[in-house]
């Protein structure tokens, strides 16, 4: 009887190894994936709030934090009294180092409404702002009138 051998498939090297693995790979392919297909939507329709969201939260995920903020940016001029967009407006601001229009954009945020304050208060984007005295004053100002 002849030794097995290892045909395409079927060796150990041409498996994949686990799950676990794989899974990172898998998920960088699908954000690659979506966000190239949404930037095309976007080419042809560049105010298609929906996939602007998206697209934003996309690049944000990538690490391209400048890339999202101009798409952030973009949302609220087409959705102003959404205090989603204003605030996640604010967090790329904090991102990148911009504590003034951070705080203008979280102050308009909380006053549309928004009103997670105990998410505010540890959110990671917001962690640059946090420790400026400006940051615990605008959300007592706000967590008072809610």
């Amino acid at each position: 009887m002849a030794a097995p051998r290892d045909y395409p498939g079927d060796s150990h090297q041409d498996r994949p190894a686990s799950e676990i693995s794989t899974k990172r790979p898998r998920e960088q392919s699908q954000l690659d994936f979506e966000i190239d297909f949404l930037g095309r939507i976007l080419e042809r329709d560049p105010y298609y709030v929906d996939a602007l969201r998206a697209q934003a939260g996309n690049l944000a995920a990538k690490g391209q934090f400048a890339r999202a903020l101009q798409l952030d940016r973009r949302l609220v001029r087409l959705t102003p009294d959404h205090p989603i967009a204003w605030y996640n407006l604010a967090c790329g601001y904090a991102i990148l180092g911009m504590t003034d229009p951070a705080f203008m954009a979280l102050q308009r945020s909380l006053e549309l409404g928004y009103g997670l304050f105990r998410w505010m208060r540890r959110d990671p984007d917001l962690k640059a702002i946090r420790r400026d005295d400006r940051f615990a004053r605008l959300l007592r100002r706000f967590e008072k009138r809610g």
